[in-house]
């Protein structure tokens, strides 16, 4: 029987993931350092980036790496920080950008909530980390599971824009089919790399011009309203 993870249309996509051995392996590991260290997002939010936007929902995907590992931070959505919570460098100069391309304030909140549900996958690489341990969890199972979610919209009818933000993320484009998807790549957005062309990039426009282009859409970039 296959383990209830979802309760959208993403288990069905994802229920061969959920049988597999190297999952199970991962949710053991999982239950492990829930039980014994301090790990972001709290077990509840883990799967949030699937809950806020289905399968055939998605219009984009923003692909991160690992969760935010400072305390209150992380929420399960790539990039996104709760409520109330100070902008992590990356963030800020996502919004600095927003700001930039489509003269859009920037929020007091950095919770990203609002572009998830209007199609907008926060897609992190691994979902899980020791609080103050960037990759305390990498190779533990998420990353061939995340692959897998990567194919699974490869493999979607209905194209996909794909935000590739730093050499991570670029690698996987072997996991996408361009015939049919859009690619955005660009510099990652930390502090180490922004000054290298992610500023100047202009993400925003370049997706609301692409879905118009197909028919689909834009997205409201706008978090202060």
């Amino acid at each position: 029987m296959t383990k209830q993870i979802l309760d959208n249309d993403w288990q069905q996509i994802l229920s061969t993931e959920f049988n597999q051995p190297y999952f199970f392996h991962l949710l053991d590991f999982l239950e492990n350092e829930y039980a014994t260290q301090t790990i972001y997002p709290p077990k509840a939010e883990v799967w949030n980036a699937f809950r806020y936007t289905s399968y055939d929902d998605v219009k984009v995907v923003i692909l991160g790496q690992d969760p935010y590992h400072g305390e209150g931070q992380a929420h399960g959505l790539s990039f996104s920080v709760k409520q109330g919570v100070k902008h992590p460098p990356s963030l800020q100069n996502m919004l600095k950008e927003l700001e930039s391309d489509l003269g859009l304030p920037i929020p007091i909140d950095g919770t990203l909530t609002k572009w998830a549900e209007q199609g907008v996958l926060m897609l992190n690489t691994v979902l899980t980390v020791r609080e103050g341990q960037a990759h305390s969890h990498k190779k533990q199972g998420w990353e061939q599971f995340t692959d897998t979610v990567i194919q699974k919209l490869s493999d979607r009818e209905q194209p996909i824009i794909f935000v590739l933000w730093g050499k991570p993320a670029q690698q996987k484009k072997r996991l996408i089919d361009t015939s049919r998807h859009a690619i955005i790549e660009a510099p990652h957005p930390s502090p180490l790399s922004s000054y290298r062309g992610f500023f100047g990039s202009k993400p925003y426009s370049k997706i609301n011009a692409q879905l118009q282009e197909w028919g689909v859409s834009p997205i409201d970039f706008d978090l202060t309203k």
